[in-house]
């Protein structure tokens, strides 16, 4: 890998890790595209830079996550986060060998576009939102009344927990199902996103640090840097990524990334008929 090949794929995973377009399916597109052979780095690089996009995250909810006033935060995240951590375990093995098939990962994405599209008109009525970006933990409200930043029970956010296992399936996306599953809860767009960024948090740095410890002595010399760079590459756009869809979803909704995720299932199902061009998911070892 070199280091051009590192920053663009430090992009496409800072931009997709938290957008409900799934980062599995756009990296089998970069890693193509650029024609990226497989190896055991490779398949543990694409799992460390999540650590970047994670911390996009606490930086921009930084007075939230150090909010120790309100143990509520932390509690309702561990609820959410217990069934795919359950899961996560059971059947790590088995989403391992269902992300070797790129038509799985395809029709997800075609599917989710539809799911997307349907969830707007379904949940119209919570799209709109002119509040601004909520960053800190002084933003409690009479409807938050323990002052986590989270409109939700500890029993609501259990729930939306069982939504996130659905992102297990590759190319469904975790941040789509875990919005949609907010939606269910009365909690608007906004909302509902920012509770998907939190439980992102524990969700992405359990399998990140899972599968980088694996692997971690197949990491050697230059490959150290080529870490550091993807890693500080997916921080930043992340960051940008999470401000600007806060403010889309919160007026236009997730319909046009519905079409767009449509549009990118069928371009993986289609354009190899159609260009000879050979979409895969690099298996790490061969």
């Amino acid at each position: 890998m070199t280091t051009i090949e590192s920053v663009i794929l430090g992009v496409v995973e800072g931009l997709t890790e938290y957008l409900p377009i799934s980062s599995t399916g756009h990296m089998i597109i970069a890693q193509s595209l650029l024609h990226i052979e497989s190896s055991k780095f490779l398949s543990i690089y694409l799992v460390n830079i999540q650590f970047g996009a994670i911390l996009a995250v606490i930086v921009l909810y930084l007075r939230r996550f150090l909010n120790f006033k309100a143990p509520s935060f932390y509690f309702k995240l561990a609820l959410a986060f217990l069934p795919i951590g359950v899961l996560g375990l059971l059947l790590n093995k088995v989403v391992d060998e269902l992300q070797k098939h790129v038509e799985i990962v395809a029709i997800s994405l075609i599917v989710g576009g539809i799911v997307l599209v349907l969830t707007d008109r379904i949940f119209k009525g919570q799209i709109h939102d002119k509040e601004p970006l909520h960053t800190d933990a002084d933003s409690a409200t009479k409807s938050d009344p323990d002052g986590s930043g989270i409109k939700l029970t500890y029993m609501e956010s259990f729930f939306v927990g069982c939504f996130q296992t659905l992102g297990m399936i590759p190319g469904m996306s975790r941040s789509a199902v875990t919005i949609i599953g907010g939606l269910t809860r009365k909690l608007t767009m906004r909302e509902a996103a920012e509770f998907s960024f939190f439980l992102g948090v524990p969700t992405v740095a359990a399998a990140a640090v899972f599968k980088t410890f694996k692997g971690f002595k197949d990491i050697h010399g230059d490959e150290v840097s080529l870490l550091l760079i993807g890693n500080v590459v997916s921080f930043i756009v992340g960051m940008i990524a999470i401000k600007y869809f806060v403010s889309f979803i919160s007026r236009h909704g997730m319909k046009w990334f519905g079409y767009y995720r449509i549009l990118v299932g069928l371009a993986i199902l289609l354009l190899p008929y159609i260009f000879h061009i050979s979409f895969q998911i690099k298996e790490a070892g061969k």
